[in-house]
């Protein structure tokens, strides 16, 4: 995240307000561990990073919440948790958690919270953690704020500053609680950063026995249908990322990102007007309203790179950016600033990447043929 979008990192004007006093025992950071067959979403462990980063901030620990059925399929996600960071590792099984559903697992976050009384309580704004944020902070009357691009620490009262765009991602605006706790947000993958995993850190871990009863759970789980996603683009996990806007000019200057995608091995990107114009699918569509990316390499063409697109994208190791316009918001954060008609950029950048490519690829042959006959 930029010092230019990270407004938490900058003071914050806040109406004068006790905290009552029965929230002032609430200490810790928690995040909850989404899985799903086995399998952990990456954005709890991009979670847990930050949360450790608030949890040394405050002087507390840090702990992953972890719901799920019996079983040791569950139970081996703990080692996990403590390999990415955490202090320690709330542990609730029973049958009726063997699947997500909303009510069960509201029950179960609401007990664990009413029961333990963290501060935060961060969730990842994928579908399920959307559906169980709402609920929970419903439950417990307490403050969510969804789709977070920046979390810090106000020193001066220990409140969690969560800051995201607003209005049509025009601004960034900044949001405390100042009543309640737990303090709740919500972050959408890819904007925090992969900690490194410890293997050899070790979790302490509270396990929880849930009073829960299958008949009073009014859903029922049928069957489960795997989302077939293998043709679909998967931008937030791409390594390479060209993107295309308005700027382009016309919808068949669009190709033009598409050949470059190609030769780069790329993923194709687009902003909202892009996408508004029909020049490119929704799935495609970079920023607030789209995908979260974090590419090592980010191609912005005919892009303005307005906050809606950049908090989209920001977090890529290096971003291009290629406009006529030189006054163009995205240069003010790209770390490569192309000026000129994209429409005769583009091809040339594909002709020298090609020509860089395969040169690579014959150096890398000769230097295979050598290996093979004991020259090297």
């Amino acid at each position: 995240m930029s010092d230019a979008l990270d407004t938490a990192a900058k003071p914050i004007k806040k109406p004068k307000r006790v905290l009552p006093e029965r929230f002032k025992s609430y200490k810790g950071v928690w995040v909850f561990i989404e899985h799903e067959h086995g399998h952990v979403h990456p954005v709890s462990w991009e979670l847990l990073g930050k949360g450790r980063e608030l949890a040394d901030k405050l002087g507390v620990e840090l702990a992953g919440v972890l719901m799920g059925g019996d079983g040791d399929e569950i139970r081996a996600i703990t080692a996990e948790v403590g390999a990415h960071g955490t202090d320690l590792c709330y542990l609730a099984q029973h049958p009726v958690l063997h699947d997500y559903r909303n009510q069960s697992y509201t029950l179960g976050m609401t007990e664990l919270v009413n029961t333990y009384q963290p501060e935060i309580l961060l969730l990842g704004a994928t579908t399920q953690g959307r559906d169980l944020a709402g609920s929970v902070a419903t439950t417990l009357l307490t403050g969510l704020t969804a789709d977070c691009t920046g979390l810090d620490i106000d020193p001066s009262d220990r409140s969690l500053l969560s800051s995201r765009p607003t209005f049509g991602g025009s601004l960034m605006c900044t949001i405390v609680n100042l009543a309640t706790r737990p303090q709740m947000a919500t972050v959408r993958p890819r904007v925090m950063p992969m900690p490194a995993r410890d293997p050899a850190r070790p979790a302490r871990v509270v396990e929880h026995a849930l009073q829960l009863d299958e008949s009073a759970i009014v859903t029922k789980v049928l069957d489960f249908i795997p989302d077939a996603r293998a043709d679909k683009p998967q931008l937030p996990f791409a390594d390479f990322i060209v993107s295309g806007g308005r700027g382009l000019g016309k919808p068949e200057n669009f190709q033009l990102v598409a050949e470059l995608a190609r030769t780069l091995g790329a993923e194709v990107g687009a902003s909202r007007p892009a996408v508004h114009a029909g020049w490119a699918d929704a799935e495609r569509q970079v920023g607030q309203s789209g995908k979260t990316v974090r590419p090592k390499l980010y191609i912005a063409a005919g892009i303005s790179g307005a906050v809606q697109h950049r908090v989209g994208m920001e977090g890529a190791d290096a971003i291009a950016g290629i406009n006529l316009d030189p006054g163009a918001p995205l240069f003010d954060f790209a770390n490569y600033a192309l000026i000129g008609n994209v429409t005769e950029l583009l091809p040339a950048l594909d002709k020298a990447f090609a020509r860089r490519l395969a040169t690579a690829r014959t150096q890398r042959a000769q230097a295979h043929e050598e290996a093979d006959r004991g020259e090297v």
